[in-house]
């Protein structure tokens, strides 16, 4: 890598970590060096625990998403806290994030302070840090229901463009809006057209971002060799709105979005909800050498196409951003072969930046001795690895 590839995707990382009353940890504190970080322990024990704790880090639930009252450590005060000290190529920074015992357990319970001072909203940590993350319960993304990869995809949006957390939240808010009306069997058209408005104004622009991302990671995965360990895929979008922005400006494809949501209304009355929108659109996937539907893949061949998505996304943030982003492989080993997990620890190195990886059996990640720091969590307690 050349001095000014490795400055562009300089990683800001995390260089500790305290938690209060999280999950299996009643008081906990970290010191991470960048780079690979391997956790290893039995199940149980509290690993994915500590990657959640991290996740929380970026706006949103987590990789769980759990409601927050059930993230607070059973027997505690109710509450939880989590501090990060960041370190990067703007210097050090300190976010800390939790809840107290008496407040809700919705998004908006969750407070955010950034170097001591209340944030404005979740989206600040953004400025400081982007954390992507690779679960078991993803392994079944593909043939999964549309929302599992709508999730997915829009958790890769906001690591390009931070405004899209807000504007999925005011869609979110707008649709339910509209929907409670259909239900209630309201006539106020004023109040349907304000509402189906603010619709097609946040449904376009979020259609628009997504179409966006895909554009750019099919760019950067063309960059791929066509044989390399974590096979290409082709992706694209199934949806009216990322359909029409193909052919039409924003302007009129917002105009098209409302005029529809307004025709559709007793159609949405009859079924009860809103039937058309960004919220029913999906992401689908291609196993390019194959030429394959990844959902008819095998396996192996999924968690391979997944891996190579969130690899190559994880280069283009680092070229949008600067900041490549923290990654969290929980349990990543389990379904990759020696020759694939040795690509994929080289393909972190290459990428500079600081990945969080667990598995119960550490010899998993034995080639990466010297080049990683090994830690061993036991039921609330993390140690060196002996």
């Amino acid at each position: 890598m050349t001095a000014d590839a490795k400055q562009l995707r300089q990683q800001s990382y995390i260089s500790k970590l305290t938690l209060t009353n999280f999950r299996n940890y009643a008081a906990l504190s970290l010191d991470f060096a960048p780079g690979a970080v391997v956790l290893s322990g039995d199940n149980g024990a509290g690993k994915t625990n500590l990657l959640e704790a991290i996740s929380f880090l970026t706006p949103g639930r987590g990789l769980r998403r759990a409601p927050y009252a059930d993230v607070a450590r059973e027997g505690g005060v109710g509450g939880f806290a989590l501090h990060a000290r960041i370190d990067g190529p703007e210097g050090q920074v300190e976010i800390g994030t939790g809840i107290s015992g008496g407040d809700a357990a919705g998004e908006g319970g969750r407070k955010v302070r950034i170097n001591g001072a209340p944030a404005r909203s979740a989206e600040d940590m953004l400025e400081w840090l982007r954390v992507v993350w690779l679960t078991p319960a993803m392994d079944g993304l593909f043939p999964g229901p549309a929302a599992d990869r709508r999730r997915f995809l829009d958790r890769l949006v906001l690591a390009i463009d931070p405004g899209h957390g807000q504007r999925a939240l005011d869609y979110e808010k707008a649709m339910r809006g509209r929907n409670r009306l259909l239900t209630e069997g309201s006539r106020d058209g004023a109040w349907f057209d304000a509402i189906e408005t603010q619709m097609a104004e946040t449904g376009v622009a979020i259609a628009a971002a997504r179409s966006e991302l895909v554009r750019l990671l099919t760019a950067m995965i063309d960059r791929l060799p066509g044989s390399g360990p974590f096979p290409q895929a082709d992706i694209s979008l199934a949806g009216d709105l990322e359909g029409a922005l193909g052919d039409a400006p924003a302007v009129d494809v917002e105009e098209r979005y409302r005029a529809a949501l307004a025709n559709g209304r007793e159609r949405d009355r009859a079924a009860g909800r809103t039937l058309d929108g960004p919220h029913r659109s999906d992401l689908l996937v291609r196993h390019r050498p194959k030429s394959m539907p990844a959902e008819l893949c095998s396996t192996g061949e999924q968690k391979a196409l997944l891996v190579g998505i969130v690899l190559s996304h994880a280069r283009l943030t680092g070229e949008m951003s600067g900041l490549t982003p923290i990654l969290l492989l929980d349990e990543i080993a389990a379904h990759l072969d020696a020759g694939r997990r040795a690509a994929l620890f080289s393909i972190l190195e290459e990428l500079n930046c600081q990945a969080f990886m667990t598995g119960t059996d550490a010899a998993l990640f034995s080639s990466l001795a010297g080049r990683a720091q090994f830690l061993t969590v036991d039921h609330g307690s993390v140690e060196p690895t002996g």
